[in-house]
């Protein structure tokens, strides 16, 4: 898919992966709606890009579909999205301070991954009413998983089986799309520069990145947008996970 001209949604858009990728949608000459519960750094990517901010939490879906529906109004039909939000829980399941509440595992769930899923149908409805482009296509989706998905770290339970089941999503979603020309992928990025490893001190970053067997550093947010732009261009992508690591294995601490 040619991206000059197509109306995106990117969630999470407002940092990090998806502030990345929207830099790189707007400079190919697509249009982009930043939907992010951070409504203020939405609105400062979408000005820098020349593009919409609309606040939402994406496992809402009263909120998602208002979101849509206003970056629709500003743009049109989107035929690009770009799953990012998501949040990093971290907490053992039995630690000296007692058992992990059952709604701190449900939060990582409920965001990751039904909010994965709410942004998913919600597009999907919409798309599948547009016309088809010269290539048969009405839309695609990239999903974010992590390299978590595969190998959880101790304190990950919520986190990781949140993001295993956005890899668990891809192939059934992108085969029942397939009849009205939706492609759906995922990116399971490794250790990158977020603003959340950001602030860590600077030698914790440096050993974190040379745990990555080559490149030995943290991964870039302009490397994940390299890959969510390729996956949309490439129309024999579909049904996917690939992994963004660097061929790091994580350890289970």
């Amino acid at each position: 898919m040619q991206i000059e001209g197509i109306a995106a949604l990117v969630t999470g858009g407002g940092s990090g992966l998806g502030a990345a990728t929207a830099r790189a949608l707007a400079k190919g000459g697509a249009k982009v709606a930043i939907l992010d519960f951070n409504e203020e750094g939405a609105r400062a990517v979408a000005e820098e890009i020349s593009g919409a901010a609309f606040k939402c939490d994406v496992s809402d879906p009263d909120s998602a579909t208002a979101a849509i529906d206003g970056a629709a109004e500003a743009h049109g039909p989107a035929r690009i999205l770009i799953n990012c939000a998501g949040i990093a829980p971290a907490q053992k399941i039995v630690s000296k301070n007692g058992v992990m509440p059952l709604d701190a595992f449900r939060k990582g769930v409920e965001v990751n991954l039904i909010g994965t899923f709410n942004m998913l149908r919600l597009f999907a409805e919409r798309a599948a009413a547009l016309e088809p482009l010269a290539t048969g296509e009405r839309g695609v989706v990239v999903n974010t998983a992590s390299v978590a998905a595969f190998d959880g770290q101790i304190g990950q339970t919520s986190y990781a089986s949140s993001k295993a089941g956005v890899v668990g999503l891809t192939l059934p979603a992108a085969r029942e799309f397939a009849s009205i020309g939706i492609r759906v992928c995922t990116i399971a990025p490794g250790i990158f520069e977020t603003a959340m490893l950001k602030g860590l001190p600077e030698q914790v970053q440096q050993s974190l990145g040379e745990q990555v067997p080559f490149p030995s550093r943290l991964g870039r947010p302009d490397e994940y947008a390299k890959l969510a732009l390729h996956i949309v261009d490439n129309e024999m992508l579909n049904g996917e996970t690939i992994r963004l690591d660097g061929a790091i294995r994580m350890a289970p601490r």
